[in-house]
């Protein structure tokens, strides 16, 4: 078996300009993550609170949690990348000799990061689309492209995360599943 290294998430552990994207990248997701999940929890109890104890219920709530989802969903999935836990088929991958190995995640890695790129360029065209059509959302009043500003931006930074997880590879001796966790099994998991 081989063993995780332990993740800081807090400080990148590339250097130079890419350790710096990493950090900054890594403080957007935190806190897109964490105010998401606090103003959904807040708005979700306030307007229970609203509609059991003063009879009303808050008219946007759920306008305003369909967006938070959004944006929680998209900022999880380059966390998720930052910290390993993408999901990963590695029946046939663990079998291989590590050069081999490592020359796989970096192709994965490349691979995942060009068709995050795509659907960030998608995604923007498809925005475009709503915009054009000058929809409004029903209670708050906005235009319903701006719920969908997340999508691109969650794209965009999951395929920076896998480039950087590539590159990591490259010049790192480890093998790598992103710029900061090394591929393995801790140690309460086993290969099958």
């Amino acid at each position: 078996m081989r063993n995780v290294e332990p993740s800081n998430t807090d400080q990148a552990q590339l250097t130079g300009v890419l350790g710096t994207l990493d950090t900054v990248i890594s403080r957007l997701e935190s806190f897109m993550l964490a105010f998401g999940v606090l103003l959904m929890a807040a708005n979700t109890v306030t307007n229970v609170v609203g509609r059991f104890v003063f009879q009303h219920s808050l008219f946007f709530s759920e306008e305003l949690n369909r967006i938070l989802i959004i944006l929680i969903t998209f900022a999880g999935i380059s966390y998720a990348a930052r910290q390993g836990r993408h999901i990963r088929m590695s029946a046939i991958f663990d079998m291989l000799p590590v050069p081999l190995r490592k020359l796989t995640m970096i192709l994965i890695a490349v691979v995942t990061s060009l068709a995050m790129f795509a659907l960030c360029y998608f995604a923007v065209r498809y925005i475009m689309s709503v915009a054009a059509s000058g929809r409004v959302l029903p209670a708050l009043a906005i235009p319903v492209y701006w719920i969908f500003l997340w999508v691109p931006v969650g794209f965009f930074m999951t395929g920076v995360q896998f480039a950087l997880t590539a590159l990591k590879n490259v010049f790192a001796k480890d093998i790598y599943l992103s710029t900061q966790v090394l591929e393995g099994y801790e140690d309460d998991e086993f290969e099958v």
